[in-house]
């Protein structure tokens, strides 16, 4: 699908600033203006001073062709690259800004008691978002996917396999979901808590068409569905216990951020 032939999902719920923004973009500025274009420009430079010195010292003539075509190379090696990072960039920003909005989604469930967590990191992978409190634990990953300019927008699970508009996802979220709900399953027993731990996928501005979870073994829902969902379960845990879930899951995440 072509970029011009999509729109983003998030064009009705933008996600709001968060805490520390402007330093960050700040940060972004002082690092690109104050940082790596001086670098940039001094070994530029640098470069330069050697082939002179290099020239000076060998007495070689001056070889325009040479540095021409090495010039046209590395032109065309940039274009190259900067084609084929622009859709990278977009797809790392929509997920970004798909992650921010689920995350501040996710904040109004503190006011029932659970803790919320974002980013969590898993070894060589990270969950999206976890919620432990009363009514369970959940491990929640989100996809945030561009839709057509017209037509369907619609997600729907068939046969275990999620499919957008019909079309199956390039990695099935549904694997990673488990993946990650286990890992965590893992960790809260390994920290003494026998809990089970549900996986939700969440695909914010699309439409998720009804199916069997439990058959499934996963939520996959539109993230405003996500309320009723929790509120259908019973109550499993204490205050207790759920403030020691979130304690051991906070050490562990302020230990990964040390390292």
């Amino acid at each position: 699908m072509k970029h011009a032939e999509e729109r983003s999902p998030l064009e009705r719920a933008a996600p709001l600033r968060v805490p520390g923004q402007s330093l960050t973009d700040e940060l972004d500025d002082v690092v690109y203006d104050h940082v790596l274009s001086p670098l940039f420009l001094a070994v530029s430079m640098a470069l330069l001073a050697v082939l002179e010195w290099w020239r000076y010292v060998s007495d070689a003539k001056p070889s325009p062709w040479v540095f021409t075509a090495a010039a046209v190379a590395t032109f065309l090696y940039a274009v190259f690259k900067v084609r084929r990072t622009r859709r990278r960039i977009r797809l790392l920003k929509l997920g970004r800004d798909g992650e921010r909005v689920v995350a501040q989604y996710l904040e109004w469930f503190r006011t029932s008691g659970f803790f919320v967590f974002h980013d969590v990191p898993s070894g060589d992978a990270n969950l999206d978002h976890v919620l432990i409190g009363p009514r369970g634990v959940f491990s929640i990953e989100t996809k945030t996917l561009s839709k057509p300019r017209r037509g369907d927008c619609k997600v729907s699970v068939v046969n275990g396999v999620v499919l957008a508009n019909g079309r199956k996802l390039d990695r099935d979220p549904l694997v990673q979901a488990k993946a990650q709900a286990g890992w965590l399953r893992s960790f809260l027993t390994g920290s003494r808590f026998d809990v089970s731990v549900w996986p939700v996928v969440l695909f914010p501005g699309w439409f998720v068409s009804p199916f069997d979870s439990k058959g499934v073994g996963a939520w996959v829902l539109e993230p405003k569905a996500l309320n009723k969902f929790i509120e259908n379960e019973p109550e499993r845990y204490t205050r207790e216990q759920v403030q020691a879930m979130a304690s051991a899951l906070s050490s562990y995440i302020r230990m990964q951020n040390e390292k």
